[in-house]
């Protein structure tokens, strides 16, 4: 995989190039970044540059042997190391390689959701074990096969529990030549002697504008719609995929006129619409409410004068604007929210729709309306 390939992130990779170039390769990094932002492919497009025979100055050549081997996953001083679960037939990650190479050829933005999928998980907790930790050890003892460099990537180290500190003196002290990434989202869950073995690399969660430029290309939405998905997505590529895989929908457009038949009373709309969205399926129904409780709280930070934190885009920002200037209050927009995530509460619980949009739609008319909060609300009159 080539730095050119990845999503985004271009200062880190420019960060990442530049500890090549001027031989500062820290033999322990973590890789501290939100889910979706392309950690992983980060790490394997480094490691490729690293041992490239042929570099340039900004990324792999991807044409020599070693970056041949690299983007099969199958170059012999590349290791990875990821949860798994074990069984009478698994006892190592080493055991389902096949089934991780397949992932990362398939698509190497997944979370452990969908690499669980992949594999018979049944109810079992994934980790890496003390075997596992155990083989690390053993393959890393080697010398390099034919890289200048060994590299393990350790995806998710958050679940090797107490077993990572049997690799606490190989990564403090590993074989000449020998690299360590360690990929987490989680830096409070990893082990703290670990933790301060390695040096942290902060990876940044994509921009929504780097997210909905790869929906339009990918995906075919059109411009609306993939904003729509960027923003639902907040940053994380693999949800925004999840997104655009269901049916697509103007969350944005539907849910400002939703809010408009509330504010006029327009009980008629109002039950047109709520026949309209029983109609959507499951996913998309609580996409749209999804969508509802973060645009909300996008309002709210314009009514608390911190319009400078919100991330809506310029067209929706203009509505949100007249509506938190002209209609809403801090109250009746948190009212909204609590309606809100209870419906997506009851929608992923197989509540029947046509009721549950209509009675939230009339909640709605209650709070912006005629002002009615729920108890224990109060209400505070501009």
């Amino acid at each position: 995989m080539q730095f050119k390939e990845i999503i985004g992130q271009e200062r880190v990779k420019q960060q990442l190039v530049q500890t090549v170039k001027e031989n500062r390769i820290s033999h322990a990094q973590l890789f501290l970044s939100p889910a979706g932002s392309g950690a992983l492919p980060l790490a394997i497009a480094y490691a490729q540059y690293i041992n490239c025979l042929e570099k340039d100055d900004n990324d792999s050549c991807g044409e020599c042997s070693s970056c041949r081997k690299y983007e099969r996953y199958i170059h012999p001083d590349l290791h990875f190391s990821y949860p798994f679960f074990a069984s009478a037939s698994v006892k190592t990650a080493v055991d389902v390689l096949d089934d991780w190479r397949n992932m990362l050829l398939q698509d190497p933005y997944f979370d452990l959701d969908i690499w669980r999928s992949k594999l018979e998980a049944a109810n079992k907790q994934a980790n890496i074990n003390i075997a596992e930790c155990h083989d690390i050890i053993k393959k890393l003892s080697y010398k390099a096969f034919e890289a200048q460099t060994k590299v393990l990537i350790m995806w998710l180290p958050e679940y090797l529990d107490k077993a990572g500190n049997a690799l606490l003196k190989l990564i403090e002290e590993p074989p000449a030549n020998t690299l360590f990434i360690l990929i987490a989202q989680s830096q409070d869950q990893i082990l703290t002697t670990i933790l301060s073995r390695t040096q942290i690399v902060k990876i940044p969660k994509l921009s929504n504008d780097e997210v909905s430029n790869y929906l339009r290309s990918t995906s075919g939405l059109n411009d609306n719609q993939a904003i729509d998905y960027a923003f639902l997505a907040d940053g994380n590529l693999i949800e925004a995929k999840a997104l655009a895989a269901d049916t697509q929908s103007d969350s944005s457009g539907m849910f400002t006129s939703w809010l408009r038949m509330g504010f006029g009373n327009k009980v008629p709309d109002l039950i047109d619409f709520t026949e309209q969205a029983a109609k959507w399926g499951r996913e998309n129904q609580k996409n749209f409410l999804k969508y509802g409780v973060k645009y909300l709280r996008e309002c709210c930070l314009i009514i608390s004068g911190a319009e400078e934190l919100v991330k809506l885009p310029p067209l929706t920002l203009d509505t949100a604007k007249k509506l938190s200037t002209n209609v809403l209050t801090l109250p009746m927009a948190e009212a909204i929210i609590g309606e809100l995530e209870k419906a997506h509460y009851h929608i992923e619980r197989n509540a029947n729709p046509k009721i549950l949009f209509l009675d939230v739609s009339l909640q709605l008319v209650k709070i912006i309306r005629f002002k009615t909060l729920p108890q224990g609300t109060q209400y505070i009159y501009n």
